[in-house]
């Protein structure tokens, strides 16, 4: 039974990582419009902290979480504030954010005494006791701030009703309940105020390095824009450097790794830097100002290595498609072994983070490492990707590619709600599968991507047009969307498609930062042959489940004992 005590705050101890750094996120614009800024900023919490990843849940800042991560027991331990408690409050997590089918943990009140337990909701929304409590109460204690829940949680439990907690992003949601229940099984989440909030819950355990003396601060901010009355707008502001400013390091806009910098001013450089924002509105709102930006951490003191940053993916081009209707739909591009055989030092590049791009109907993004025909090692993966939260993101691991590797991106897509093809493109409703990865040394080397040959497309259009009744426009005059717009999406012709993709010839963008193409032929070039793929990983299960409680924690939520 949990009690609480007389200290202001749980003096729980559990393991903390080494690195101390805070949730990277980009200003949003609520429900009006987003802005995605391709950079992500850290901060670094207390040294003493047993908690050092903090984030509100909702937005009045009733519930507060924090959060640290045991690798070593495989386990999450959280935090949660309520700072105003009624009848109690639910939180989980789930594949999308929703409160149907939801691995959650619950603090309810009936009429007589508090409980806490681990519960999940059905497709109905309707919450159930789980046989099988993971989330384990560690501590409760009432403080002037409102009631503190310690309690943890197993990365993977095996348990049919929980969700798997893995790298990438995990969409948490909570749900507060305003009257007292008479059993948990009273609770259907339809009827409560709910939200959710995006994270990444497993922040990898990497020694922050410690800024130079000599760092200095340069801010580069949109110069009170006036939003644009449109869907879509890339808006780009460029500034110059001071005459004579002469070569730095910029060492965080992220903490880039102590032996790397990412170069800029002096001979050679681009007295230029320029400010590209993202804006999405999609309610075509006028009148509204922006002073979105960066700020950048520099340093005299260069270090062993300059940084670069490289696209792998797909281009950005209408002949790479998404069918209408689809629940998951897989592109893929390749950043291939002629090209880094090409382009890169034989000595190869060592990739340190990475964000992972698409638009909105991006449901997963993998990258995958790929050598003798082998794939070695995941990059970057996320299997619960959202472009509502976008992020530079540390890998766990250094990723070392070497020249005649191969580097394959797919992204998942769900067009459930679309009538017309989605095609590739820069527009929000058109897609892109993109992965920015910062690495060093840098080279010249700044795009890798690819995208299936526009004449083996011409010739699937001339397919459908020999198995369908439905005419389609092959006419020179007809644009490739357009060609797209007039395809007849049954079975035959999604799976010719899916197949194209999958066998066709590729047109590749081995590109330097000049943005023109390294010497060779990339038209028509084969696709690179795959041996042997990496196994899904298998969750770990817990190895006993005998301190788990068989049934819900009760409580005495006005500080006595219970």
């Amino acid at each position: 039974m949990a009690r609480w005590g007389g200290r202001a705050r749980p003096a729980m101890q559990v393991p903390s990582p080494s690195v101390r750094e805070a949730a990277s996120m980009y200003g949003t614009a609520v429900a009006v419009f987003l802005v995605i800024l391709v950079a992500a900023l850290q901060g670094s919490a207390p040294a003493e902290s047993p908690f050092p990843f903090h984030i509100p849940l909702d937005p009045e800042g009733t519930l507060e979480l924090s959060w640290n991560v045991s690798y070593a027991q495989e386990t999450v331990y959280f935090q949660l504030l309520v700072r105003e408690l009624k009848a109690g409050v639910l939180f989980g997590m789930s594949d999308r954010g929703e409160l149907e089918n939801a691995d959650l943990v619950v603090l309810w009140t009936d009429r007589d005494g508090a409980y806490f337990g681990d519960a999940w909701s059905d497709q109905k929304g309707q919450v159930h006791l789980d046989s099988q409590q993971d989330y384990q109460l560690l501590r409760a204690q009432r403080t002037p701030e409102g009631l503190y829940l310690l309690f943890k949680r197993p990365f993977g439990t095996c348990d049919p009703n929980d969700y798997l907690i893995e790298d990438g992003t995990v969409h948490l949601v909570y749900g507060f309940l305003e009257e007292p229940l008479r059993s948990l099984e009273a609770i259907n989440t339809s009827s409560l105020r709910t939200g959710l909030q995006r994270v990444q819950l497993l922040k990898p355990s990497i020694p922050q390095p410690a800024l130079p003396a000599d760092t200095r601060t340069m801010e580069i901010r949109a110069p009170d824009v006036l939003i644009p009355g449109q869907q879509t707008t890339y808006w780009c502001y460029v500034t110059e450097l001071p005459d004579g400013f002469p070569r730095h390091h910029i060492v965080m806009a992220f903490y880039y790794p102590e032996e790397a910098g990412l170069a800029f001013g002096g001979p050679g450089s681009s007295r230029f830097l320029r400010l590209e924002v993202h804006y999405h509105n999609p309610l075509v709102i006028t009148g509204r100002r922006d002073s979105s930006g960066i700020r950048l951490y520099y340093t005299a003191a260069l270090r062993r290595f300059d940084a670069g940053i490289m696209e792998l993916g797909l281009a950005y081009t209408p002949v790479m498609a998404i069918p209408p209707q689809e629940t998951a739909f897989v592109l893929t591009g390749y950043c291939t072994d002629k090209c880094t055989q090409l382009a890169l030092p034989a000595s190869g590049i060592h990739i340190f983070a990475s964000q992972l791009h698409t638009h909105l109907t991006g449901r997963k993004v993998v990258t995958v490492l790929a050598r003798d025909g082998r794939e070695t090692e995941i990059v970057n993966r996320d299997n619960h990707y959202s472009p509502h939260f976008q992020e530079i993101r540390m890998l766990k691991k250094v990723v070392s590619v070497y020249p005649g590797d191969v580097l394959i991106t797919s992204c998942t897509y769900n067009t459930e709600d679309r009538r017309l093809a989605t095609v590739g493109g820069f527009g929000i409703l058109e897609e892109m599968c993109v992965n920015y990865v910062h690495y060093y040394p840098q080279t010249q080397l700044e795009l890798c991507k690819s995208a299936v040959d526009p004449g083996f497309l011409h010739k699937y259009f001339r397919l459908v047009n020999r198995f369908n009744s439905e005419e389609v426009c092959t006419c020179p005059q007809a644009s490739v969307p357009e060609q797209f717009a007039s395809v007849p999406w049954n079975s035959f012709n999604r799976e010719v498609l899916k197949a194209l993709y999958g066998f066709a010839p590729i047109s590749m963008h081995c590109n330097r930062s000049s943005a023109v193409r390294f010497q060779g032929e990339w038209n028509r070039q084969p696709l690179p042959e795959i041996v042997s793929r990496l196994e899904e990983p298998t969750p770990h299960c817990p190895a006993s489940q005998a301190q788990s409680p068989a049934g819900p924690t009760v409580l005495n939520i006005d500080g006595g004992k219970g």
